[in-house]
């Protein structure tokens, strides 16, 4: 089947289609009443798929450039694959395309040659024999050979079907990479999808039914949680050949203040001494009907966006509000209210359409990430297409979180919809999602800062940071979740929409403005509204005291005192009243899971005040102050509090508690969600502890930040010393002379501690001084503790691998707990 549609429109957003062909001639003469850039064919009977190519340029040699993007349609379904339904890339890099690319058609002889241009370099110079030299100096990449079938009409016709029956999305790459063994397209098993191949009026787009197969498939164990028969795993996936835009937009320069993604590339004749890295960030097209309105200004298309209709009620509407929300910043940016517009899909449009900007809803086997991502012009980082991602699962986290804070089933009685905190919990989160990963498709990066900068706790400073609900407790001592995320746009947020999409003029032409981009982002520091992004905030032995993900307040060390107390209170009301009446009593294990790490994302926060450093992007002559190691008192103030996380009071759960966990019934077995367990069928507590000791020992040890204590100490000798950190560790594990079970929980993360230094003496990020300084302090522990210490240093000796602390849940690195999402 071919289809040709017209331009999109509300009425009719899949335009019109034509019926198939049942013979070659008449699929290929069909071509010749197509008026879009790529005609496109399908021959039922032969079932090959044919393309006419224009050829345009000079001789007739070449054809029209197109932006060439893949997209995969029908996903896995397997978080831990990272290849879910409508993703633009492979998270991985394993993908084949490498992301939106440049393309011509090239006619040599009896074939047309589908060319990728080299985008990453260039010149500006009007001198043909420069730019020239560029071009000469550096390859393209030809992605495909046809073969010519007719040139009679108006159209170079080929068979493009062996081309778009090949993975270009990389998804065998993407098997063998997560260690799923070898996957390869059967052609006998793949076919074009005819009904979903059409050619639009900007666009032509291309789908392909592929079934990958293995002949040795028993490494496929993630595989086998999803696919009806490991030999065969049929994907779709698609191609989206898009017509440049139109002239008019102007490019915007990338600034390391501003909060933005980027395209970058070299201008090879800069003029000596000037910057040869050229690069620009990434953004929609948005221009002024009245190029002289200076506020509230109309423009000439709105940015539209449509949220998946996949996704169901209340939590569709959920978000189409939060993804509304930008247009608060679009409005403080000078433009009048509704150019940023969010609608549902309409019901007969295709989300895949490269010409829709959409939110989809992903459905999967295992709870992952949600992400957005976009297909920008490489030439200019014009945004033509954002596609937002968000996974099922994550709202059924959420109620689980809430759950276990509230115990909200009271004599087994479940809340009535209308007054159900947790279900408005999780509708106020996936309302911040939409908006989060809305903004990744407008060209916002993360701000892990944002939450650092001082501000009422129901008002946001950025969507685009990670939050953790704000919980707090009501007179009676019981967790209040009304307030767990807040309901509008940030104040960063504007100010980045202000410096990306506020638009400049002179003579009535749209310009770039670079002192009036500075004093955006000038006025914007001087109110203490900082942007630090992934780079400080994700390493785990980053620097930053204040660029932290899943975590409140300005003050790290005072909100894990908080938090702590909230997790308290609600481990003392923790009880069958978490789960609904009829659920197996085990399932109370799953409950309590978010509850006992509900301090964990605020203790990371604090920790990286240890050993931390002030700083911020500066550049020359924009007045920011140069970086400064956190004053000593803070630190130390974070370091009794994080220590905490370490005591037996913190991590030894009551005795009324582990009375009422059975072990799991057949039909619930453990999971990668579930405590670790050495005791068989049952809860084990003391597993339970020395998994929450990892977590902090395993930040607080980092062979990054026992580097940097050490040198900042000898810079200042008021700063904490790295012996005062370990010490402070071993008193809050306590003596081991406790009665019960805190005794034991004592004697256990007192092990932990002496095994965090002894990977730390190990780890070949650690420097000479460092290592000195801790195995001069396990021998003085063992001096003082006798041979236990003694054999635990022999044992790790022999054995390292032994003592790598094991996952609370096996998750990938970096993905919270509850709060689970990704760049």
């Amino acid at each position: 089947m071919f289809a040709a549609c017209a331009a999109l429109s509300a009425q009719t957003p899949q335009g019109k289609e034509l019926s198939a062909s049942t013979s070659s001639n008449a699929g290929l003469a069909s071509l010749e009443g197509q008026a879009v850039p790529l005609p496109v064919a399908w021959d039922v009977r032969s079932g090959r798929l044919s393309l006419g190519v224009r050829l345009t340029e000079k001789g007739g040699a070449a054809s029209a450039q197109f932006i060439l993007a893949d997209s995969l349609p029908f996903g896995v379904g397997q978080n831990d694959l990272g290849l879910d339904r409508g993703q633009l890339e492979v998270l991985s890099g394993a993908s084949l395309s490498g992301g939106p690319r440049l393309v011509h058609f090239e006619r040599v002889g009896p074939k047309v040659l589908l060319v990728q241009e080299n985008t990453a370099f260039r010149t500006d110079s009007a001198e043909p024999a420069e730019r020239l030299a560029v071009q000469q100096s550096f390859p393209s990449s030809i992605l495909a050979g046809f073969k010519i079938e007719d040139e009679s009409g108006a159209f170079v016709v080929v068979d493009a079907t062996e081309y778009f029956l090949k993975d270009v999305h990389g998804v065998a790459e993407t098997l063998a990479a997560a260690k799923q063994g070898s996957y390869r397209v059967d052609d006998m098993r793949s076919t074009i999808v005819p009904e979903s191949t059409k050619a639009f009026a900007r666009n032509t787009e291309i789908e392909a039914e592929l079934t990958l197969i293995s002949d040795d498939p028993s490494k496929a164990t993630l595989l086998a949680d999803v696919t009806p028969d490991i030999h065969a795993l049929t994907v779709h996936e698609r191609q989206s050949f898009l017509s440049l835009p139109e002239p008019g937009f102007v490019p915007r320069r990338y600034s390391p203040r501003a909060g933005y993604f980027e395209v970058g590339y070299r201008e090879m004749n800069a003029p000596l001494g000037a910057e040869v890295n050229q690069q620009l960030i990434t953004r929609h097209r948005l221009q002024k009907k009245d190029p002289s309105c200076k506020a509230n200004c109309e423009a000439v298309q709105p940015i539209h966006y449509y949220v998946d209709r996949g996704a169901p009620e209340p939590l569709r509407s959920a978000l189409v509000e939060g993804c509304r929300w930008w247009d608060q910043a679009f409005q403080a940016a000078g433009w009048a209210k509704g150019t940023f517009l969010v609608d549902p899909l309409p019901a007969d449009a295709d989300p895949m359409d490269a010409r829709y900007n959409i939110i989809q809803w992903v459905h999967r086997y295992n709870r992952g990430w949600s992400y957005g991502s976009e297909i920008a012009d490489p030439r200019t980082g014009e945004i033509l297409k954002g596609n937002v991602t968000l996974g099922s699962l994550r709202g059924r986290q959420d109620y689980l979180i809430a759950e276990a804070l509230l115990a909200p089933y009271k004599d087994g009685v479940t809340p009535d919809p209308a007054h159900d905190e947790a279900l408005e919990m999780v509708l106020a989160r996936l309302r911040q999602l939409a908006a989060h990963e809305t903004g990744h498709t407008l060209g916002l990066a993360h701000n892990y800062a944002a939450s650092t900068i001082p501000h009422a706790p129901d008002q946001t400073m950025s969507v685009m940071e990670y939050p953790h609900p704000w919980v707090t407790l009501d007179a009676a001592g019981v967790p209040d979740l009304r307030h767990a995320y807040p309901g509008n746009i940030g104040v960063w947020d504007k100010v980045a929409i202000d410096y990306g999409y506020r638009e400049f003029d002179r003579g009535g032409k749209a310009v770039e403005d670079a002192s009036a981009l500075e004093a955006i982002l000038h006025a914007a520091e001087a109110k203490g509204v900082v942007y630090l992004t992934d780079q400080d905030a994700r390493p785990a032995g980053s620097a930053s005291p204040i660029a932290h993900l899943w975590d409140n307040g300005t003050d790290a060390a005072g909100e894990l005192d908080r938090t702590l107390a909230v997790r308290a209170a609600a481990l003392k009301r923790f009880g069958e009243d978490t789960i609904r009446r009829g659920a197996p009593m085990a399932r109370m294990e799953d409950t309590l899971v978010p509850l006992y790490l509900l301090h964990r994302y605020q203790a990371e926060a604090a920790i990286k005040v240890i050993g931390g450093l002030d700083y911020r992007y500066t550049v020359r002559g924009d007045g920011q102050a140069g970086p400064k190691i956190v004053p000593a008192a803070q630190q130390r103030k974070a370091l009794a509090a994080v220590v905490r996380t370490l005591s037996p009071e913190t991590l030894t759960l009551p005795e009324a508690l582990l009375a009422q966990l059975p072990p799991r019934p057949p039909g619930l077995p453990r999971s990668v969600e579930s405590f670790a367990s050495r005791t068989a069928m049952t809860f084990d507590p003391i597993a339970t502890a020395e998994s929450g000791a990892d977590l902090t020992l395993t930040l607080l040890f980092r062979p990054e930040r026992a580097n940097r204590l050490v040198e900042y100490h000898a810079r200042d000798a008021s700063e904490p010393t790295l012996g005062e950190v370990i010490d402070a560790a071993m008193v809050a594990a306590g003596t081991g002379g406790q009665d019960g079970l805190r005794g034991v929980v004592s004697m256990a993360v007192r092990a932990r501690v002496v095994e965090a230094l002894l990977r730390l003496a190990a780890a070949p990020e650690t420097s000479f001084v460092v290592r000195s300084q801790v195995e001069a302090k396990l021998r003085a522990l063992a001096d003082s503790q006798g041979d236990a210490i003694r054999r635990r240093i022999a044992d790790f000796n022999r054995e390292p691998e032994r003592f790598q602390p094991k996952p609370v849940i096996a998750v990938p690195p970096g993905m919270p707990i509850g709060d689970d999402e990704s760049l």
